[in-house]
């Protein structure tokens, strides 16, 4: 039988909690310690959970040598410092999203998780997501024709944020299920949006992507909407596709609809639309909360030298869209060309970490292998 995976978590505000139940659920994972400079925070957290160890010391949780594994979900500004204490501490290392403040500081992670041996995650939870993943396998069955363009719109009221504006926020949700479903990097990014509570903190935006072949795809973001909105519409060339987070059973309706052109013709008399209208259906999709399946892929990578589905690439990329979007947004929304463009890094082309070692001498890693959940 395999040792648990031992875990630490620095961060037990809004997030971490969450990662705590998910972690403590699992059988083959161990939580031995949660971190936050909060003690009445901690208090309230160790009546919950009293066999997890409480820390107010960040740095001696990733020196811990009774810890294999370190999860980070702290504000995005204190990632790339704990991150990288905890990989050269030799700890496979779980970073909520976006994954760093710069793609620079990505890379450099990426660079220690790689010369390691050390699984490095990035917690785009939606990619976990069964009703995400039956989209995919919708539109690879070829269900949809080809995709034309994806609109996602994730609004609510608040949570305001001092250090980051509404794009880094809640865009990386909606980016990291675009890039999955459309399987290759933007070429261009323009995005607009306006600062109206907090000078010089955008609460409302608007980002295009546009990719190869025409497609594109369009995000809307705000903290200032009266209603909870997460909805996303992938429109194809033969059917079209609603993605409704909110709805607790029907999350996914597809719509047998489409527009069709005449292949040719000699007049404007003769040029005609045709719309088709069909049924609206709704497929079956098996219930699982995807924050578990999230942590059950992180621990089982780390027992298994696997790569995992939201590598530290995968985070990478995210942020050099997010760093286009500032750069548009400092630009009057002006188009953004992006240096790394073309197909997306996938699971199986990236070798996260190379599995010839050890943590801490208590969980061996095995040669890397296919990512799978």
């Amino acid at each position: 039988m395999k040792e648990p995976v031992r875990i630490g978590l620095i961060g037990c505000g809004y997030w971490g909690p969450n990662l705590i139940r998910n972690f403590r659920s699992l059988p083959d994972c161990k939580m031995k310690v949660m971190c936050d400079l909060n003690p009445q925070r901690l208090k309230h957290l160790k009546g919950l959970y009293p066999e997890v160890e409480g820390s107010m010391d960040w740095e001696q949780v990733v020196q811990s040598p009774e810890l294999d594994a370190v999860a980070i979900v702290t504000s995005v500004r204190f990632h790339f410092d704990m991150a990288k204490a905890s990989l050269l501490a030799g700890k496979h290392t779980f970073i909520e999203k976006p994954m760093a403040s710069s793609s620079g500081q990505c890379e450099e992670l990426v660079d220690i998780a790689r010369q390691k041996g050390l699984v490095l995650m990035v917690g785009h939870t939606f990619l976990y997501s069964p009703v995400v993943r039956k989209i995919k396998q919708i539109i690879q069955s070829g269900d949809l024709g080809t995709v034309r363009y994806i609109v996602a719109r994730r609004l609510n009221l608040g949570l305001f944020q001092n250090d980051i504006n509404v794009v880094w926020d809640l865009a990386p949700h909606d980016l990291s299920v675009i890039l999955y479903l459309m399987d290759e990097m933007p070429q261009t990014i323009n995005c607009n949006g306006s600062a109206h509570v907090t000078r010089k903190i955008e609460d409302v935006a608007s980002t295009c992507l546009s990719f190869a072949n025409h497609r594109c795809a369009m995000v809307q973001n705000s903290w200032l909407e009266p209603r909870k909105v997460r909805e996303m519409t992938i429109v194809g060339t033969r059917r079209m596709v609603v993605y409704d987070d909110v709805e607790v059973q029907e999350k996914i309706k597809i719509y047998d609809t489409r527009v069709d052109t005449p292949p040719h013709y000699d007049s404007f008399a003769e040029f005609q639309y045709s719309y088709h209208y069909g049924d609206i259906y709704t497929p079956h999709v098996k219930q699982e909360e995807p924050l578990k399946v999230e942590c059950q892929h992180f621990i089982d990578c780390i027992q298994n030298g696997e790569t995992p589905i939201t590598c530290g690439r995968k985070g990478l990329e995210l942020v050099q869209i997010l760093e286009a979007c500032s750069q548009s947004l400092r630009e009057d929304g002006g188009p953004v060309t992006l240096k790394n463009k073309g197909k997306s890094a996938s699971a199986d082309s990236v070798g996260q970490h190379n599995g010839n070692g050890s943590t801490n001498g208590h969980v061996k890693s095995k040669p890397a292998a296919k990512a799978r959940i």
